[in-house]
């Protein structure tokens, strides 16, 4: 049986488009998940053709890296409002949560929402600010 020490579950949250899946793709390359000659194509954790087709994630999805010898489950979650109520299912199985918040666009409503929910469930939080190479990101006025 594993030793459930060296399990980390952990719930990437945001608003829609703000980059959650992305972010999930860049981590899966950078730690080796893929094998060098492997083509990938982009938003590998949305599998499902309807996903796919609207550029958005529906279903929440799972995969795992290893650090060290620390098991990372990283589930990617849906952004858009119409499927919070999957995102609130999955914050009552995780350790933690990443929040992305997109750096020209803000802390929006979604976000918001998410926020307060793995807020009131007590769970630590990573504020990560993303898309800050857009053009016209605000950073500084995000945090």
């Amino acid at each position: 049986m594993a030793d459930s020490t060296k399990i980390r579950n952990v719930a990437i949250i945001a608003h829609v488009d703000h980059g959650k899946t992305t972010l999930v793709d860049a981590l899966l390359r950078q730690s080796g998940v893929f094998r060098e000659n492997q083509e990938v194509v982009e938003r590998v954790m949305d599998s499902n053709d309807l996903e796919r087709e609207r550029g958005i994630t529906i279903l929440s999805k799972n995969t795992s890296v290893l650090y060290k010898d620390i098991r990372i489950n990283i589930i990617d979650t849906p952004g858009h409002a119409d499927f919070g109520g999957e995102v609130e299912r999955i914050l009552k199985m995780v350790d933690g949560v990443v929040l992305l918040v997109d750096a020209f666009e803000g802390v929006m409503p979604q976000t918001k929402f998410v926020l307060m929910k793995a807020l009131s469930l007590d769970l630590p939080v990573i504020a990560c600010v993303n898309k800050i190479d857009r053009d016209g990101a605000r950073p500084d006025e995000v945090v």
